[in-house]
């Protein structure tokens, strides 16, 4: 981590020199590498190089999943493609919806690499501690777009308050207010935010619909929204800050924070436009499906 800047002062700049909010997630399946890639000790270590050297300009920070990492090579190619990222001046935010990070571990080290982390929320403030209490960025799961994300943070719960009728403006009994899981964690991201020395965001995802009652319940929080950008790209609206949204109105797209992450759409975009000739071809392929989904999420900011 680099001394006498916080994570968002680093991801603020990245915003303002690429002039967007896309990232970019490198977790690569070894299966589908370029036969290139495949002649070295170890190919998605090369193969991820490639691709950050292809679109960097354009991207904001990286995103790695060390799911994707788990075998005997993985963790070294991990590990030396975040080294990597760091180098070309990015940010790296490590998708492991961690809870408790012991001192020592693989992944305390990883994290002294990285610059965030993703973190889950449902074992409480003081699991979260180790990640919470020191100087990173901590985006708390919130809302993830899989179809079983509704089993549980769409449900509701049940406040004990008293509703408001909106037609007499009186208290109705028959109705409580009532909040969903999801948002929920978004309040309490945002008192942790308040009391910690981490950079705290939320991971969200799902329909921008969704996204918009998120942003409602935490507006003071930089998002990572993850899937569905480039089938709903509308989700970039709620990415950044009400606040810094309009800072950026008036000074620039670039001046918000926020992200909205992708992974297939770019890394694998050489093998989607039929392009099997090698890393370069899909290094090519991947640069400019960058470009042009930071400009397709831009028209939505």
């Amino acid at each position: 981590m680099t001394s006498g800047t916080t994570f968002l002062d680093r991801l603020r700049e990245r915003v303002r020199a690429t002039g967007g909010v896309l990232a970019v997630g490198l977790n690569p399946d070894s299966s589908r590498l370029p036969d290139d890639c495949r002649e070295y000790d170890y190919p998605r270590r090369a193969f991820n190089r490639r691709i950050v050297d292809a679109t960097h300009e354009e991207v904001a920070a990286y995103t790695v999943n060390p799911a994707f990492y788990e075998d005997p090579s993985g963790w070294t190619a991990l590990a030396e493609t975040v080294a990597y990222v760091r180098g070309r001046g990015v940010p790296v935010v490590v998708d492991g919806k961690w809870t408790d990070v012991e001192a020592g571990s693989p992944r305390t080290d990883l994290l002294d690499r990285a610059d965030a982390v993703t973190l889950s929320p449902f074992c409480g403030r003081d699991a979260l501690a180790s990640v919470l209490d020191r100087d990173c960025g901590g985006f708390v799961v919130c809302r993830t777009p899989n179809r079983g994300a509704a089993d549980l943070q769409d449900r509701e719960l049940a406040t004990g308050e008293e509703a408001e009728n909106e037609e007499t403006g009186e208290a109705d009994d028959e109705t409580e207010a009532q909040e969903s899981v999801a948002e929920r964690v978004a309040t309490l991201a945002g008192e942790w935010a308040a009391d910690c020395e981490a950079d705290v965001g939320l991971l969200v995802g799902g329909p921008s619909d969704d996204l918009e009652a998120l942003r409602a319940a935490a507006p003071d929080l930089p998002f990572l929204v993850v899937g569905g950008a480039t089938n709903d790209p509308e989700v970039a609206e709620f990415a950044v800050p009400e606040e810094r949204a309009s800072a950026a109105a008036e000074d620039g797209l670039s001046e918000g924070v926020g992200l909205v992450e992708v992974s297939r759409e770019v890394v694998y975009a050489g093998e989607t436009a039929g392009r099997r000739g090698g890393v370069d071809a899909y290094a090519s392929a991947a640069r400019q499906s960058a470009r042009r989904l930071k400009r397709q999420l831009n028209r939505q900011r």
